[in-house]
């Protein structure tokens, strides 16, 4: 029942009843990734969908998959030997809010103090 209203009122998690009704009617099974992610297409069309294996992150789609989904390759990487390129990095979560979040030199949350102005910089100060 849990699952059932989750996709009932979620778009962000796996499918809504949309998407599962338009799969079920139109939608050809492609492939899965090593993720869960699910692969479709329409049967008589061009369209081509995903059906994210827990929460939608677009960023969660391997490069192979994503050169598929935005029509730059005809052949899904089921089909054929696909090996990512050595720049291609693997899917890393998004790290916003947690401890392993990018913090800059000059964060207010980096431990470190913040680099003193140099050059010919000078903040500005109001009623100066």
């Amino acid at each position: 029942m849990k699952n059932l209203l989750i996709e009932i009122f979620t778009w962000w998690n796996g499918q809504t009843m949309g998407t599962r009704f338009f799969t079920w009617r139109k939608g050809e099974f492609v492939g899965e990734d090593e993720f869960g992610n699910k692969y479709y297409r329409e049967r008589a069309g061009k369209k081509r969908w995903v059906i994210y294996n827990g929460l939608a992150e677009a960023s969660a789609i391997p490069p192979g998959w994503h050169g598929w989904m935005h029509h730059r390759v005809d052949t899904p990487p089921v089909d054929e030997t696909y090996h990512p390129k050595s720049w291609q990095k693997p899917h890393e979560f998004n790290h916003t809010g947690t401890p392993r979040a990018h913090r800059p030199d000059g964060s207010i949350l980096t431990p470190e103090k913040r680099p003193e102005v140099t050059g010919d910089y000078q903040a500005w100060t109001p009623g100066q």
